[in-house]
Order: structure tokens, then C-alpha cells, then sequence
């Protein structure tokens, strides 16, 4: 499935599941299913197993995406007949970031060869590690926000994992099972500002930060993910070209590293590094400013594309 959190005027964040550039709003179909069945507690059921909110759904985990495939099923052949509103055109809604709040954002840097070498270091031993936070996140139909606090604004392609079931020390072997789905994140960096101390944490969540996106595709659909060809452009020029087999540690890999490190829990969200080509690695430097149409197309999961737009500052005085 291709699953999306989406809004609507007067309503809040929901669950919905893509097909043939319908939506399909998974809690509403699923309660609805359940009521024609006769469930009496249907509302509380659907609650606990397709709840309307992208982490709690995933917290259910395998069992949740199978009533979601059921839920779908439903909506399709019955189309709002129930006395629910469940079914929508892709254009009467706002799809926001898959996963709209995650706990934790990890990151992954210098994790394809290419990228490295660009950067003049070393293949690292061990991942290098930073994070991002939820402020940074944000959907496929919103503008990247260029805040005027710096003129180096650069963009880097993710190919991106999120996390369906807790884990702790978690094997190379076992590691897919506890993948929820794939997408895509631009990890939008402001490049002197990352690079004014030897921590980076500054240059990278400034808010506005981290397009997400277009959708979340399940892992039981996506199955490897490895041999993906991962593409930018900007303003239709091609910036970055890579394939995930590049990446110096796998997802698997970084499944067993980093809950070896910490407990993953469902919702989190992981970005593998970014491949050659940023801005700030060109010769001239190029980077990001008003207008510019950053677009990321990754294989079998689709394509995120943003626009730049410049914040005005906004100077509070306080009296």
C-alpha cells in the first residue's frame, strides 16, 4: 500500500491509503466495515486496530496493514454508500507528511561512496550519526522555507526507512521485519550554519526542513531496498544520481547498529545519507534560492517535489 497522512477542511490528520489517485480514509472505512458486519463496538475497535493517526497505526504493526488492505477492499466497492465519508479524489485533500510527528528522526551521513569522495573523506567504519527533529518535518504540497539566517540553503536526496514494530538489538537477518515502509525526505541544510561548530545539529533542523514524502510505501509491497536509482534536480537540472546498492551501510545494516545503540520504536524515522552532487560539493558552490523546484524520484516509491520560498523576517519587539 501507499499510505499518506492527509487533511480536509475541518479536519484533523488522518490515515489514508492511495489507489488509482483515490484516498481512502482507513479509519472511517475500517469502523464502517465493522458496522456492517454488526460489530456493536465499532467505533472503539476501529480505534484500537486503524486508528485515525499515522503512529498509531503503525504501532499496530503487520495486523493493522492487513485490515487496512480490508478496509480498502471495502471503501472501493461500496463508495461512501454506508453513510460514511471514506472515499475521496486525491485533489480534494492536502496530503501532509506520511509520518506527520515522529519520535526520533536519525540520520545517516557520508553513506554513499560518491558523496564521501566528494567531501574528501574517508569510507567511515561506523555510520555517522545525527538526528533531526519534528519541527523540520514537513508534506509533498508544501514549500521549503528559506529562513534569513543564512544564504547557503543546500538540498540532499534521502532515501528513507520508518520503523514498524519496536526494536532492541535487532539481527541483520531479522532487520526487514521490523520495517514499516520506505519514502523519501529532502534533507534541507543550511550549510554554513552546519558548519560554524564541528556538531551539525544546527544547520539541520531549522524548521521547514525535512520535505517528506510523496507517501509511505509498505515494506510488503517494497520488499528490497536495495537497487533503487535515486535522482534530484533542480528546476529540471540533475543535481544527484545514485542507487541505494551504493550505500556504504544497508538498511539492514542500520536496523542492527542503531537498536543496538537505542530501542526503535514504531514511527521512527531513518535517513540513509544523501549521494554525491550537494551544492555546497560543486565547482562553483550552487545552492538553493526563491522559486528554485527541488524535485527527488526514487524507484518504486515515486516522487517528492518542492518549491523554495523565502521567509520574511519577522522582527518581535518586546516591551
Amino acid at each position: 500500500m501507499k499510505l499518506i497522512t492527509f487533511t480536509r477542511e475541518g479536519m484533523k490528520q488522518r490515515v489514508g491509503a492511495i489507489v488509482n489517485n483515490q484516498v481512502v480514509d482507513l479509519h472511517t472505512a475500517y469502523k464502517s466495515l465493522l458496522a456492517s458486519e454488526g460489530k456493536i463496538r465499532a467505533q472503539q475497535i476501529a480505534e484500537a486496530f486503524v486508528p485515525a493517526d499515522m503512529t498509531g497505526f503503525l504501532q499496530g504493526g503487520k495486523e493493522s496493514v492487513e485490515l487496512a488492505k480490508d478496509a480498502v477492499e471495502y471503501a472501493l466497492e461500496n463508495k461512501n454508500d454506508s453513510g460514511y465519508k471514506f472515499l475521496y479524489g486525491i485533489n480534494e485533500v492536502k496530503v501532509e507528511a506520511p509520518v506527520p510527528a515522529p519520535g526520533k528522526i536519525i540520520c545517516v551521513g557520508h553513506n554513499y561512496r560518491e558523496h564521501i569522495l566528494e567531501m574528501k573523506r574517508e569510507l567511515p567504519p561506523h555510520p555517522v550519526v545525527f538526528a533531526k527533529f519534528a519541527n523540520t518535518i514537513i508534506g509533498p504540497q508544501d514549500d521549503i522555507p528559506f529562513h534569513p539566517i543564512s544564504e547557503q540553503l543546500d538540498y540532499e536526496a534521502e532515501f528513507t526507512f520508518v520503523i514498524g514494530k519496536r526494536a532492541r538489538n535487532v539481527s541483520q537477518e531479522e532487520a526487514l521485519d521490523y520495517v514499516a515502509g520506505y519514502s523519501i525526505v529532502n534533507d534541507v541544510t543550511y550549510r554554513d550554519i552546519q558548519r560554524r561548530t564541528i556538531q551539525w545539529l544546527q544547520g539541520k533542523t531549522v524548521d521547514g526542513s525535512a520535505p517528506m514524502g510523496p507517501w509511505l510505501v509498505t515494506s510488503d509491497e517494497l520488499k528490497d531496498p536495495s537497487g533503487l536509482e535515486v535522482v534530484l534536480t533542480v528546476n529540471g537540472e540533475e543535481r544527484q544520481r545514485s542507487n541505494t546498492e551504493n550505500l556504504v551501510f544497508s538498511v539492514q545494516y542500520l536496523v542492527e547498529f542503531l537498536s543496538g545503540l537505542m530501542t526503535l520504536e514504531p514511527g521512527d524515522v531513518i535517513l540513509t545519507g544523501t549521494p554525491g552532487g550537494v551544492g555546497v560539493a560543486r565547482n562553483p558552490q550552487s545552492f538553493l534560492k526563491d522559486g528554485d523546484i527541488v524535485k527527488i524520484e526514487i524507484d518504486q516509491i515515486g516522487i517528492l517535489e518542492n518549491r523554495v520560498a523565502s521567509v520574511k523576517e519577522v522582527i518581535e519587539v518586546k516591551g
